[in-house]
């Protein structure tokens, strides 16, 4: 038997976490929205409206994949609406409802 095989391995401590939290966070918890900042001026109007836009989709695509919907043709202009309407949001438009299914597309 070769000599290697009778040394015994050496015992390795566990490897760190990438985690940066200082404490652990518990996902059990309600959401709490971070603090809202107000948004650079100077920009054109639709700027805004497009940012705002895109900031309401992704809330509803987490929503939704929150409740279930993990596809995008299981996410019908209804089951947005009516995810908006879970969440506090108001209704989104057509607009809305599409750039939804587009985030849940290319997220996967």
């Amino acid at each position: 038997m070769p000599a290697a095989a009778l040394k015994p391995k050496p015992t390795r401590k566990p490897l760190p976490t990438q985690s940066t939290a200082k404490h652990p966070v518990l996902l059990d918890l309600p959401y709490a929205p971070i603090e809202k900042r107000p948004l650079p001026p100077g920009r054109p109007r639709e700027w805004y409206i497009t940012h705002n836009r895109r900031l309401k989709a992704m809330r509803l695509a987490i929503a939704l994949l929150d409740s279930g919907v993990y596809m995008p043709n299981q996410a019908r202009n209804d089951t947005i609406r009516s995810a908006a309407q879970t969440i506090g949001v108001h209704p989104p438009s057509d607009t809305t409802c599409h750039m939804v299914r587009a985030l849940m597309r290319y997220a996967r």
